[in-house]
């Protein structure tokens, strides 16, 4: 077989991008349809702006979860003479497999094609997910610091420019760092960080059904003993300090890398979020409607999750897109310095760092991760400006 030429390399991109263009299509048409009822989801769809930067994170999003059905070779999978091989290069021996490395092969022979498309899985896994988990711990620390203010924000603010302060690489070299991995830090921090989720479910549900003790009993129950059994099978690493668990009742169990890239995720953006909900908090409590549920005699955990936190929602979504791009961005960097996920891993900063080292000769291994995630960070700062807009205008 003849070697594709670069128009016939995007059109087969393009038909393996299948399963992606229809989420989209799908997507785009209902939400269009009916956004009128979806609130400031549907606002979005009156930006151009916001269109075009939601379109590349959702196009993300899909190749992530239907990445199975995008790949044209196993992500780790070397072929033999297929080593540093140009964009669009026919394999010798097929045998039933996709014929074509795409966008060539890489310095171990992998197929760079589904290298890139394997790394959006690791991003959308990661990402969003911690920085849900630092919102958590930011909003759990930083409402009662702006309502309460006095001693406890003084110290809670002191705690927080502390870890502003630190150089983010720097605690991430530590953290990888072998001693520190066998102390078992990386899990300790783990153990706390991981417990404001269920901190912050439980407090949210006994402010609001205090007035029906035995439903909120219930539900507060439930939060503890699922949130509890998700919380120790996370925890719970085997040959560790903390293996909490039996193997029959460990839910799941994550990588050390990857537990140790997010728990410094979490705690590196933890500090942001505290001091934007704090700053936030500080506005809106002097406003009517705050006073006027003080006067009804609401709890302050009442006023601060079901008044001021839902009026701080505007800037807080904001907030979420822009992070998350953040730390796509750091996960990047981590993987390209060698901090992050083990070395092979398809992450795109650790792909990245393998292509770079020839990239004068052979580009593509590094240039193909390198558009993936600009464009998906790209994508995440076009949405949240376009949310910026829209929230703007309520």
């Amino acid at each position: 077989m003849e070697k594709l030429t670069w128009p016939q390399i995007f059109l087969a991109m393009g038909e393996r991008f299948w399963p992606v263009w229809i989420a989209l299509v799908i997507t785009f048409a209902l939400s269009i349809v009916f956004k009128r009822r979806l609130g400031l989801y549907g606002k979005l769809f009156d930006s151009p702006i916001a269109m075009v930067g939601f379109a590349l994170v959702m196009f993300w999003v899909f190749s992530a979860f239907l990445a199975p059905m995008i790949l044209t070779h196993a992500p780790l999978d070397q072929l033999a003479g297929m080593k540093n091989k140009p964009p669009g290069t026919a394999l010798r021996n097929p045998d039933g497999a996709y014929p074509y490395y795409l966008l060539g092969g890489d310095t171990l022979a992998r197929d760079v094609f589904s290298r890139m498309v394997a790394g959006s899985v690791v991003v959308i896994r990661i990402a969003p997910l911690a920085t849900i988990f630092a919102f958590m711990v930011g909003i759990t620390l930083g409402l009662p610091a702006g309502y309460y203010g006095g001693k406890l924000d003084t110290a809670l603010s002191f705690v927080a420019n502390l870890i502003l302060a630190f150089p983010v690489i720097l605690l991430f070299y530590l953290l990888v760092t072998p001693e520190i991995v066998q102390s078992g830090v990386p899990q300790y921090m783990a153990a706390v960080l991981f417990l404001f989720p269920i901190i912050f479910l439980v407090v949210l549900v006994n402010s609001r059904f205090y007035v029906k003790p035995a439903f909120r009993n219930f539900v507060v129950a439930a939060v503890i003993v699922i949130g509890g059994w998700l919380y120790l099978s996370t925890l719970s690493q085997p040959g560790t300090p903390l293996h909490l668990l039996p193997a029959g009742l460990d839910l799941f169990n994550i990588p050390g890398n990857t537990m140790i890239v997010f728990v410094s995720v979490v705690f590196v953006n933890s500090p942001t979020v505290f001091r934007i909900v704090r700053g936030l908090t500080f506005d809106i409590k002097s406003r009517d409607y705050v006073a006027a549920a003080q006067t009804r005699g609401e709890g302050p955990w009442y006023i601060m999750l079901w008044e001021i936190l839902p009026n701080a929602r505007g800037p807080l979504i904001v907030d979420f897109c822009l992070r998350i791009g953040y730390t796509t961005i750091l996960l990047g960097v981590l993987g390209f310095f060698g901090l992050g996920l083990s070395p092979e891993s398809p992450d795109w900063g650790s792909t990245i760092n393998a292509g770079s080292k020839l990239i004068q000769l052979f580009p593509t291994p590094a240039l193909a991760p390198a558009l993936a995630l600009m464009s998906l960070v790209l994508g995440l700062n076009l949405l949240a400006d376009g949310l910026r807009e829209e929230s703007l205008k309520d």
